[in-house]
């Protein structure tokens, strides 16, 4: 028996110039423990993913979300930080304490406030990101803009490709009303280079980009012999996580091997295949991570993730819906929170509760989560539990 999501909490992703990260943390927090009918004073364990990087001051961040309750007062809270897997760095931190027997009731929160910068300071702060020894003059849109390139070079231009994904996940997102932007973008507006679709880092355009987000998402986690308690329970089938080298030139960037290695491990703890997935939540932070993904959990073989955008295969309705809330192209990618949305996203899903992005009878849901250039893995396979 596996740990159990019972609850949680999801801000709108945005611009949210009236919030500051208090506010973002305690609004998640708040709604998670409402939603999953726990009182705070039931709570063993806090667990906040945040990257920060100099986005805010608030660098000791952890205890801000005792502010929601008096009776969270002198619960154990921990910050944990993995760059963009930050979210799941926290979440895979309350399951290992459930598992050890110190925790029965965890709250896990993902928070981030991105826009208090401009364009270049954010840029910057994700910087951090990478290993700083060879790539410190490096921005991550220039980083992801050089795997691009490698792949485009070793497997033929995928332009198209990455247009179509991006056109995708903007479709899905108007079905989410919690995402950053929903704006349906054709797929020839995103396949051209224009005024207002600019090449960021060849060969990526804007359009292959991530947003600038602010935004955070609760979750409430249960030992099993809880999860009967509640209404609804989604349980954590499998696990996994796999940090590759640093530095790029250590790897072979035309493939997330780090990432596969998650997906493989998963799956077979899970005892199960990608056919057997329903839909999946995966980190686009740019375009081509999400095509590299498709390779990295199976869905394609290698040098061929196109196929399955091209024939339908990760929309909607096709074989594997991948990114319905519009992922972090168009739902949003405050980075600490990017982790526990996917998850919160998931546990939708598989309760029911996804309104408009709902998968019929959706049995298995998959989340991969990415830290730097394919740096922190973290894959989850999740199911009812009942």
């Amino acid at each position: 028996m596996q740990p159990c999501i019972v609850g949680w909490g999801h801000t709108k992703f945005g611009a949210l110039k009236e919030q500051n990260l208090e506010d973002l943390i305690i609004a998640a927090a708040g709604e998670a423990l409402e939603h999953a009918g726990v009182p705070a004073a039931d709570v063993d364990g806090i667990w906040l993913g945040h990257f920060n990087s100099g986005m805010v001051p608030d660098a000791f961040a952890s205890s801000l979300v005792l502010g929601l309750d008096d009776d969270l007062r002198f619960t154990p809270a921990t910050r944990c930080e993995n760059a963009c897997a930050s979210g799941s760095a926290a979440i895979y931190a309350a399951l290992d304490a459930i598992r050890a027997g110190t925790t029965k009731i965890a709250l896990v929160v993902g928070v981030e406030k991105m826009t208090s910068l401009d364009t270049a300071g954010v840029t910057a702060a994700l910087a951090g990101a990478s290993y700083q020894k060879e790539e410190a003059s490096v921005s991550f849109p220039q980083i992801f803009g050089r795997i691009a390139g490698q792949y485009f070079q070793r497997y033929g231009d995928q332009s198209a490709a990455l247009a179509r994904i991006a056109c995708k996940n903007h479709e899905n997102a108007l079905s989410n009303p919690l995402a950053h932007m929903q704006k349906k973008v054709s797929f020839d507006f995103c396949n051209a280079v224009s005024e207002k679709n600019p090449m960021i880092a060849a060969p990526l355009r804007m359009t292959d980009c991530s947003l600038i987000s602010d935004g955070a998402a609760a979750l409430v986690i249960v030992a099993p012999e809880l999860a009967g308690e509640f209404p609804r329970a989604v349980r954590f089938r499998a696990t996994s996580q796999v940090n590759d080298f640093m530095p790029m030139s250590r790897r072979d960037m035309t493939e997330l091997t780090g990432a596969k290695m998650a997906f493989s491990s998963a799956f077979g703890t899970a005892g199960v295949s990608v056919g057997d997935i329903a839909f999946a939540e995966v980190h686009d932070c740019f375009t081509i991570a999400e095509l590299l993904i498709y390779e990295a959990m199976g869905l394609a073989p290698k040098g061929q993730g196109s196929r399955v955008v091209e024939d339908g295969s990760t929309l909607r309705g096709g074989r594997l819906p991948v990114n319905l809330s519009g992922g972090l192209k168009a739902k949003g990618h405050p980075v600490g929170a990017t982790g526990v949305s996917m998850h919160v996203m998931a546990a939708r899903q598989l309760s029911g509760d996804a309104g408009d992005m709902q998968v019929p009878d959706a049995g298995l849901g998959l989340v991969f989560n990415m830290g730097g250039s394919g740096v922190a893995n973290y894959c989850s396979i999740l199911e009812p539990a009942t």
